[in-house]
């Protein structure tokens, strides 16, 4: 009887009964289908992409290759490094570990970490969870391009930090900073008296039926595991080395598009965390950020969401709670096309419009007519330069990236690789270019010709 309560309460406050709206739109999985094509025909994508409303899968298909070397194309089952959407685990954690009495979000650090410097005296566990501690995030730290590519302890990540003044008062900012989930990685194994590996699995992995989830090692040889890639102007290459003891309980987990499914339906069905604790994961702090997540309105509905980036990787997940419905986006190559994709895939699903690169039709324009357009732009901190290769518009970046323009007008300009449109304006006195209106991900910004 007070598990029955305990779920009921879960779903009346998550809005788990769905609106007569969200029971009148149905899933569109061609459009959608289209979303994820449009990229990995850019070559702005490869890995896996899951879309689910309650129990039903819609989307459910690997895109691209988990290893170019060897042709082995992504699938469902492709374990891809997660990055920071291992910071939701580690506070769920904290959190079953108040929920036994083994320790208070308001209690200081200190008392967990008796060795923590002076500094530290008003930080408190909630604070670390929030990213409103003002620890300093190590890997912002000078010389840590080298320092990640050796096997540390998270000790000595800490060791980075510890002796630095903090960035702010604790509880007065919000400030994204891994430091705070190492942190806590070292605080639910004090408390547990288990490796964090140990303590997720029995406690979280393993409730939720999460079979394809775990820490990543360097050494060990993990099937379909898939390689990581960054996106450069002469293709994709191998990415960057990092040690997976650097990321910890911060960003070193691996997972499957169909375990984080059975993740969030845990969460969000009473298996994993209480009906309390379940609301204090999911109430914003400050900038939106909860205990492991963002709380966001997108378009009018509410987002439970993080993304994850780690070299070679990026992750989103995402959770509607009016619908029931779980957004997946699993890829190994460097882009920010997961965010993007599953954003699109939102509106897809609460039938909304959305313009693909593909939908639209491309026309020449005189290279006479595009020379007015070259020169450099800017809106600090954003800077770019316009120039003119035989009929088309190129934008090149200050580290040098250089992408074409493709016209849609003789003003207006889309870029195929990731979702940005240029319009260009000119000066009501002069007639000259005077800038552009940018549009990106949907938000437009006036760009102004330098």
């Amino acid at each position: 009887m007070h598990r029955r309560v305990c779920l009921l309460s879960i779903s009346l406050i998550l809005g788990f009964i769905p609106s007569l709206f969200a029971q009148s739109v149905k899933l569109d999985k061609e459009r959608m289908m289209q979303v994820v094509r449009n990229y990995v025909d850019n070559r702005s994508f490869m890995g896996a992409v899951l879309v689910a409303e309650g129990d039903r899968i819609v989307v459910s298909q690997g895109f691209g290759y988990a290893d170019l070397d060897w042709s082995i194309p992504s699938t469902v089952d492709t374990r891809f490094r997660i990055g920071s959407l291992t910071k939701q685990f580690t506070a769920a954690s904290i959190l079953l570990l108040q929920e036994r009495g083994q320790l208070n979000l308001n209690a200081p650090v200190k008392t967990y970490l008796p060795d923590a410097p002076s500094t530290w005296d008003k930080v408190t566990i909630y604070h670390l969870l929030t990213h409103t501690s003002g620890i300093p995030n190590f890997t912002g730290t000078a010389g840590f391009d080298a320092y990640k590519r050796q096997s540390h302890t998270p000790e000595e990540s800490v060791r980075l930090i510890r002796d630095k003044p903090l960035d702010f008062e604790p509880g007065a900012k919000f400030y994204y900073s891994n430091s705070n989930y190492i942190l806590l990685g070292k605080i639910v194994e004090r408390v547990s008296g288990m490796p964090y590996a140990s303590f997720l699995r029995q406690n979280i992995f393993i409730p939720a039926g999460m079979t394809e989830t775990g820490v990543d090692s360097d050494s060990a040889i993990l099937p379909r595991r898939a390689q990581g890639y960054d996106s450069t102007p002469e293709g994709f290459r191998r990415t960057d080395y990092i040690s997976m003891t650097i990321p910890y309980a911060a960003g070193f987990l691996y997972s499957t598009v169909g375990d984080l499914l059975k993740w969030e339906r845990a969460l969000f069905a009473g298996k994993v965390v209480s009906a309390s604790s379940l609301r204090t994961m999911t109430t914003a702090n400050l900038d939106e950020y909860g205990t492991g997540v963002f709380i966001r309105n997108a378009n009018r509905h509410k987002l439970i969401t993080h993304d994850g980036t780690i070299e070679g990787f990026e992750s989103s997940l995402n959770y509607y709670p009016e619908r029931q419905l779980t957004i997946v986006v699993l890829g190994n190559v460097r882009t920010g096309a997961p965010g993007r994709i599953a954003a699109q895939l939102a509106k897809v699903a609460f039938g909304e419009k959305v313009v693909l690169n593909a939908d639209r039709k491309t026309i020449r324009v005189d290279p006479s007519v595009l020379a007015a357009y070259a020169g450099h732009y800017s809106a600090p901190p954003f800077a770019i330069t316009i120039g003119v290769e035989g009929d088309r518009l190129t934008a090149t970046t200050p580290s040098g990236r250089k992408y074409t323009l493709y016209a849609q007008s003789p003003t207006f300009f889309f870029l195929k690789e990731i979702d940005v449109q240029l319009e260009f304006v000119r000066d009501a006195a002069s007639e000259k270019i005077a800038g552009f209106k940018m549009t990106q991900d949907g938000n437009t910004k006036n760009v102004i010709r330098d």
